[in-house]
């Protein structure tokens, strides 16, 4: 999905990610290996140690995902010298020791009427310098500043951007099942009448058909249809679609825990020349951009393969947005595919390339695969037809 404001899927769906047998439950060691690379990770860049709290890096490193959101603090260490940690609330304590990765593990606990921050401070080095979870709330990071006046902390994103971006092979099964399933809902929605039809029943029906085919979470149902197409903020309003117009549609978001993110372009009708044109250089952008793809090419590099063709095309002005973002437990997460992003691909690594071309006030085209980084370059999710299709 290319707009940059859409939901990031800080809330990773209904599901714990995946696992080696039965969809939804990794292993125990599997938490474990992450715990300790994160803590290795840490260690080598001179950090006392990471802080996770409830979101995407709590789930993705041990399996636990607190019922609800909630004002009391919970809060995973990670350090290099010691056993994972965990301190929860009190009443969350069978939760926690529940989670599939909390035999790797030891949980802390406190109760109402204590002070959280100073059994947190408790488990920290007092001169440290600490990772901290983007979405860790201000409530709880300046109580601890004020807990441990001398510790200092910095964003996770910010000093272990890459911690997520590479998958091992279960986790990239899921998320080529969920590329499968996103697509089997476009060959769907292409049978479906788009004419006289509003934007926003078009994209109910696409989130219906993303949940028929195994998707908890639907992230992201973008209509944009002829003008609105233009903008690539557009999602989907009560606007008629009509014969003539351009639909650009971008969907996606989580299937047994790991997401999906696609794009394609349709017609109501016959296109005239101008837009076949357009479409065409998308979808050549798209193409240099995924052949571009192999380890050590850095991120910006792959931008670099998708503008230079839509540039050519005379578009510059018309590609505002990055080429890609990183695909997981969050539908947009590092590496992201933009101009300064110096970040070499390395394989296992999944995120989306999906180049645009957008007239304003006239019509948009997007086309947007999930490709993952492998020894011998870039292998496409999604693999529905990058053709335009004709809907009536």
């Amino acid at each position: 999905m290319s707009d940059p404001d859409a939901d990031d899927g800080e809330g990773t769906g209904e599901e714990t990610p995946g696992t080696h047998g039965t969809p939804g439950v990794f292993k125990e060691q599997d938490y474990a290996a992450r715990m300790a690379r994160a803590a290795y990770e840490a260690a080598t860049l001179g950090l006392a140690g990471v802080l996770v709290t409830p979101g995407p890096d709590l789930e993705w490193l041990c399996g636990y995902r607190p019922a609800g959101a909630t004002e009391r603090l919970t809060l995973l260490v990670l350090t290099a010298d010691a056993q994972p940690r965990l301190l929860v609330p009190g009443l969350d304590r069978p939760d926690a020791e529940a989670a599939p990765g909390a035999g790797a593990l030891r949980v802390f606990e406190w109760w109402d009427g204590q002070n959280p921050h100073t059994a947190a401070a408790g488990l920290l080095r007092p001169h440290g310098r600490y990772g901290v979870s983007d979405g860790t709330w201000a409530l709880h990071l300046l109580c601890l500043q004020q807990s441990l006046p001398l510790a200092t902390y910095q964003p996770l994103s910010a000093v272990l951007p890459m911690l997520r971006a590479v998958k091992d092979e279960p986790e990239l099964v899921r998320l080529a099942a969920a590329a499968a399933a996103a697509d089997a809902a476009y060959e769907e929605v292409l049978g479906l009448r788009f004419g006289g039809r509003r934007e926003r029943d078009l994209a109910a029906d696409l989130a219906r058909l993303l949940r028929e085919h195994g998707h908890s979470r639907v992230g992201l149902t973008v209509v944009g249809s002829g003008p609105h197409g233009a903008d690539p903020h557009h999602r989907a309003g009560d606007r008629v679609i009509e014969d003539g117009d351009m639909v650009v549609l971008d969907f996606g978001g989580l299937k047994d825990g790991y997401g999906s993110d696609s794009a394609r372009t349709v017609h109501v009708g016959a296109p005239t020349d101008e837009e076949r044109r357009v479409h065409e250089t998308v979808r050549a952008a798209q193409q240099a951009a995924f052949e571009a793809v192999r380890p050590g090419v850095s991120c910006q590099e792959i931008d670099r393969a998708a503008r230079a063709v839509i540039e050519e095309a005379g578009h510059a002005e018309h590609f505002p947005h990055r080429t890609g973002h990183g695909v997981g437990v969050t539908v947009h997460e590092p590496p992201y595919l933009v101009e300064g992003e110096e970040q070499p691909l390395a394989p296992g690594m999944c995120f989306s390339v999906e180049p645009g071309i957008y007239l304003p006030d006239r019509f948009g085209v997007r086309i947007e695969d999930v490709v993952t980084c492998t020894e011998d370059g870039g292998r496409r999710l999604n693999t529905t037809s990058h053709e335009l299709a004709v809907v009536h």
